[in-house]
């Protein structure tokens, strides 16, 4: 039986249409393992693995080890997004404030 996390990914990884092997090499992990925190039912992966598997999944790190729901709702959307955008150089985050802001002038 899969611990609540493991749910979580699969579910998250196939909705998203990623294969164990394309997941894994989003977060720097083995299939094998990934395969593990899936479907067994003790999973204790570090905080570093939670962060890749939050970003790589579109969700947020406190979503996928604390949230009793199975999918993530528009705020943990929202969160991840925000930190996706802290990431990006800052000439990629200039690009997508001029299109915020020409969506504002519509």
């Amino acid at each position: 039986m899969a611990s609540p996390l493991g749910e979580k990914i699969k579910h998250l990884r196939n909705s998203k249409g990623l294969s164990l092997e394309q997941l894994a090499q989003m977060t720097d992990s083995s299939k094998s393992y990934l395969w593990e925190l899936e479907n067994r039912e003790q999973a204790n992966p570090s905080l570093e693995k939670i962060n890749k598997l939050a970003v790589a999944l579109d969700v947020t790190a406190e979503f996928l080890v604390s949230s009793p729901e199975p999918t993530p709702n528009n705020k943990v959307a929202d969160e991840a997004f925000f930190r996706k955008y802290q990431l990006l150089p800052d000439l990629e985050k200039k690009k997508l404030r001029k299109i915020l802001d020409a969506w504002e002038d519509e």
